[in-house]
């Protein structure tokens, strides 16, 4: 039987399914498992504007019965070191993985240190520990030290399937274009990665990333050893390119809106971001082609909200809904042509801001609630390792949410610096397949400090995230805010000299930056 909202691809408030069992899966059956399931869906490159009823409608119904954070933010704007930070709640520098390691003369600054403490590692035990989809939690030991969980990979496993039933893989050439990427730093070689090409992916949702990976995470939720809790990490590709996209998805969405900071080159933004994937990719795009492009991605974006919604219904089915914390959030952004940059490598809010919702369980003190102080993804292991007591030693580099969560006062008055709603957050960028183009940033209430570096040049930019959040204004080139720019690169220098950072901020940052452009942009 066809369900409601297949037809179109697009789901509607009937795709959750009933809930209809215990937490052992059959029609009253006594009892109930002493700790909760823990369901982590992650989708990759999502932007957290798009997160809506029109274009997410499961994920948004998910939002409405959790605790939402309207300002959660990434530790690192690039998949490896931002899952690397997720999963084990340590700053890049902290945890060692600050690329991605493709490239093997650096691949040595991709990987988590062996022996970091992580969700795995903490839970396996204690929980029936699976791992659908993409798997960028890159310690080399992982799947060997962490023999307990499941490993479903769609790197292991993905290309045998399509291979089995003569599928191709989504994109190919076409989808991929020559761009400059600095190695180490100091050299700048020529690589090929993904530009915005679209296209229509023939062979359908089965054999797409998405497809595959819905079916194998439902395979975990119905295959689960019943006599413990479940953790399911769900890690889909969507809305990643390559924009290779089946139908209906690729072709639901004809005139959408987009963002009016697409295609617009903001006085006062870096300059170095044109050295970057970033600016070398999206400076190239007027607003209409990438109109034309945003179609294609809000179809990708609804494609994963179909997918979210399968799992959902599965849990409700199964009689577990009630009793399982659901995760949903990104690893990081995607700019799609705003600030004419394109995919994610920058610290711009399109791009280092996700959406983070935390669906408590139904017994729970954590009722659903919006969230405004802004909080990172190394904040998720602590919340997990106090709220589901984890055992064990482990430190971390955040701090448990449960505070936020478990109060009505959100501590608003507080000193800053001196509360979660007033700390200081830092995000780092060392490069994509190899160190370069290195960006650091901190972030302090609505304020965000960013530190763009190519070679010898450094460029600053502050904004109000909260007043201006397409960044349109650069408050560092204007007099008013020295005082307060100082402030946060003393925080952001003692933050990296304590992380063990290999780069060090050069304490005449300031002077440089004003001294180097105060000739090519006029200070207000």
């Amino acid at each position: 039987m066809e369900k409601q909202g297949e037809q179109d691809g697009r789901d509607t408030p009937g795709t959750y399914g009933k809930q209809s069992r215990d937490v052992h899966g059959k029609e009253g059956a006594p009892g109930k498992l002493a700790k909760p399931h823990v369901v982590v869906i992650m989708a990759d490159q999502l932007r957290y504007d798009v997160v809506n009823e029109r274009y997410m409608p499961n994920v948004s119904r998910l939002k409405e019965e959790s605790a939402s954070f309207e300002r959660a933010y990434c530790a690192s704007p690039l998949c490896v070191p931002a899952r690397g930070a997720f999963f084990s709640g340590l700053y890049p520098n902290v945890n060692g993985s600050l690329i991605n390691p493709w490239e093997p003369l650096e691949a040595e600054y991709g990987y988590v240190r062996p022996g970091t403490a992580n969700m795995y590692s903490m839970m396996e035990e204690g929980w029936d520990s699976w791992h659908t989809g993409k798997q960028h939690f890159n310690r080399k030991d992982i799947q060997q030290s962490c023999s307990r969980t499941h490993w479903h990979t769609l790197e292991d496993h993905y290309g045998d399937f399509l291979k089995q039933y003569g599928k191709r893989h989504p994109g190919g050439p076409a989808f991929k274009g020559i761009v400059p990427e600095m190695v180490a730093g100091t050299t700048t070689r020529i690589k090929r990665y993904s530009i915005p090409t679209t296209g229509c992916y023939e062979e359908g949702l089965d054999y797409f990333y998405d497809g595959y990976i819905a079916k194998t995470s439902l395979d975990a939720i119905r295959g689960r050893d019943r006599g413990k809790p479940l953790l399911l990490n769900a890690m889909f590709v969507a809305p990643h390119p390559p924009l290779d996209v089946p139908e209906p998805w690729y072709s639901m969405y004809k005139d959408e809106p987009i963002p009016d900071n697409v295609a617009l080159w903001s006085y006062g933004q870096s300059p170095l971001q044109l050295y970057n994937l970033t600016g070398a990719i999206g400076n190239g795009y007027t607003k209409e082609q990438w109109r034309s492009v945003w179609q294609v991605y809000l179809g990708l974006v609804s494609l994963l909200d179909h997918c979210v919604g399968l799992l959902i219904d599965e849990l409700k089915a199964q009689g577990i809904y009630d009793e399982t914390l659901v995760i949903f959030t990104s690893d990081h952004g995607e700019m799609l042509g705003s600030h004419r940059l394109y995919q994610k490598m920058c610290m711009y809010e399109e791009s280092v801001r996700t959406p983070l919702f935390m669906k408590f369980p139904a017994d729970s003190r954590v009722a659903p609630l919006t969230v405004e102080a802004p909080v990172s993804a190394v904040d998720i292991m602590p919340t997990l390792a106090d709220y589901l007591q984890l055992d064990g030693e482990a430190s971390f580099s955040g701090e448990s949410l449960l505070r936020l969560l478990r109060s009505e006062r959100q501590e608003a008055d507080d000193a800053p610096g001196d509360s979660l709603m007033n700390r200081d957050l830092f995000i780092q960028f060392d490069g994509n397949g190899a160190r370069g183009n290195f960006q650091r940033s901190v972030v302090r209430g609505a304020r965000k400090l960013i530190v763009d570096m190519f070679k010898n040049e450094l460029f600053l930019e502050l904004y109000d995230v909260v007043e201006d959040p397409q960044e349109q204004r650069n408050l560092a080139i204007e007099q008013a805010y020295e005082e307060e720019i100082r402030s946060l690169l003393g925080s952001l220098a003692r933050h990296m000299e304590a992380t063990n950072d290999l780069l060090k901020l050069p304490p005449d940052a300031y002077e440089s930056f004003i001294a180097s452009y105060s000739a090519f942009i006029k200070r207000p």
